[in-house]
């Protein structure tokens, strides 16, 4: 189930299959899996606990090979990480010695930039996510939404084309978890990059997301993708609108909802 031709997408799933050895058994977590994503797409991934959200993402990052199918990035097959493909994690991942800003510059350092041009682009990044009264404070003097800015331009300062997030907003409150999305949605509409953006929250994946692809358990598999055909910038207005509504009535209904072991009918083609 795709929606857009193999020769133009930046992200190509095809027929991805991955198992894993259990004690007495096989676990079947992804089942011929295809899914292709265009350049400066916004896709997010939502579906029940168990379906493969994360298999999936992992085998695009590079940190999980497929039993059998093919992850490809630009027109090759994805063998390990790369730099064009960030990964934000729920866990903020940051060095806990290091500040806001030598956490930014740490890609940049590895990547072997001089010292001037790290600085220079930590700082946009810095800026970019409003950190800039904060730039030289360590982790833990940040609360949880800062971590995860920064996490954010930390994967942005290494000018990745893909960003793969992996529920990056998922441990945080109601009120900030909303300022982040809106945030992220400014950066990406400024800076432009193709994400990938997994979720369990139904609204989440409807506010960000051009596409909403529904994933089903048992084994993983696609069953639904939705196109949000929604303004952007997306605003409060956005989110209290009838079409937001109902939106994310088609999403949750094909979340909890589900024919075991059938595609939804009324998937976008």
């Amino acid at each position: 189930m795709t929606t857009t031709p193999t020769d133009t997408a930046k992200i190509s799933v095809r027929r991805v299959r991955k198992t894993f050895d259990l004690k007495n058994s096989e676990f079947v977590a992804l089942e011929s899996v295809s899914l292709d994503i265009a350049d400066n797409e916004f896709v997010t991934v939502v579906g029940p606990s168990g379906c493969g959200k994360s298999t999936l993402m992992n085998i695009l990052a590079g940190l999980e090979t497929p039993t059998s199918g093919h992850a490809v990035v630009d027109g090759k097959d994805v063998r390990g990480p790369g730099p064009e493909r960030g990964v934000i994690f729920q866990q903020y991942a940051l060095f806990p010695w290091l500040t806001v800003r030598k956490n930014i510059e740490f890609g940049l350092k590895v990547a072997g930039l001089r010292a001037a041009e790290r600085r220079q682009r930590a700082e946009y990044f810095i800026h970019m996510v409003g950190l800039d009264q904060f730039a030289d404070a360590l982790p833990k003097m940040l609360s949880g939404g800062m971590k995860q800015r920064c996490a954010i331009a930390r994967a942005y300062a290494v000018n990745p084309s893909i960003l793969l997030m992996d529920e990056p907003f998922g441990a945080l409150d109601a009120l900030t978890r909303v300022t982040l999305q809106e945030q992220l949605l400014g950066t990406w509409s400024r800076e432009k990059r193709t994400v990938m953006f997994i979720t369990h929250d139904v609204d989440e994946a409807v506010f960000l997301a051009n596409r909403v692809v529904v994933m089903a358990a048992r084994p993983g598999r696609i069953y639904d993708i939705v196109d949000v055909d929604l303004p952007f910038p997306r605003t409060e207005e956005v989110r209290l609108s009838p079409e937001f509504g109902e939106l994310r009535n088609r999403v949750w209904h094909s979340v909890y909802h589900q024919t075991p072991g059938v595609a939804a009918g009324h998937a976008s083609s």
